[in-house]
């Protein structure tokens, strides 16, 4: 696993609580916010299009999407034409917060969300899904060849996802980011994975990757099954 963590200061994956104390109740308040005072970023404007604008569209698709958060990337594809969606999260603290959005978005009974499931860890847990979505969760996960194989095997016709490109800026702030939370005691741990050996693993499960952005915080890969 090529992150940024170095083979001294491997994360610690026994943890249970290690995204809890990550991603709490105030940052999904902070993202659901302002999402709905803004709407999608722009990163998340390409996920969305890439999937919207697959042959056939989203008319009927089901969306699975990989740490999904609070789903505001859910609600959007399902406002397009997708017929349900399934979320997994390792965090508990997005639950209000995504229970109140599909409520406003008059949604509910099309979301399905599973807290504690690690697709990865547990790949037959999950049903495979039309589309697959994994926005700001590669860089999350020690090992990306599990989550990216598992992910693009659950994907019957796309996988699109996010990652930070990985170059001296960001190696160095990632890197800088994991010594505050080890000094702090913290187990959760970013990465910088290499995208070639990604766009590999993607391949390499039958998926043929297109890169649809690059840009200084994020890139996006769209993949469709050949």
């Amino acid at each position: 696993m090529a992150g940024c963590c170095g083979p001294q200061d491997p994360p610690d994956d026994s943890d249970p609580d290690r995204y809890n104390a990550i991603f709490t109740s105030r940052f999904s308040r902070s993202v659901s916010r302002r999402y709905e005072r803004r709407g999608l970023t722009g990163v998340e404007r390409r996920l969305v299009g890439f999937l919207e604008d697959l042959p056939g569209g989203l008319a009927g698709a089901s969306v699975l999407e990989v740490g999904g958060g609070a789903g505001e990337i859910q609600l959007e594809l399902l406002a397009r034409g997708a017929a349900t969606a399934t979320n997994l999260e390792l965090s508990r603290a997005y639950e209000a917060d995504a229970a109140r959005l599909i409520e406003r978005a008059g949604l509910v009974g099309r979301v399905r969300r599973r807290l504690g499931v690690d697709l990865a860890a547990a790949p037959d847990a999950v049903e495979p899904a039309d589309a697959v979505v994994l926005h700001r969760v590669v860089c999350c996960y020690p090992d990306y060849e599990a989550l990216l194989g598992a992910a693009a095997d659950h994907a019957r016709r796309a996988l699109v996802f996010s990652h930070p490109p990985r170059n001296p800026p960001t190696r160095a702030m990632v890197g800088l980011g994991n010594l505050i939370l080890k000094l702090l005691g913290r187990s959760y741990r970013g990465f910088v994975h290499p995208p070639e050996a990604m766009l590999a693993v993607v391949r390499a499960h039958g998926l043929e990757p297109v890169i649809l952005h690059r840009g200084p915080a994020w890139h996006v890969v769209g993949a469709v099954r050949t």
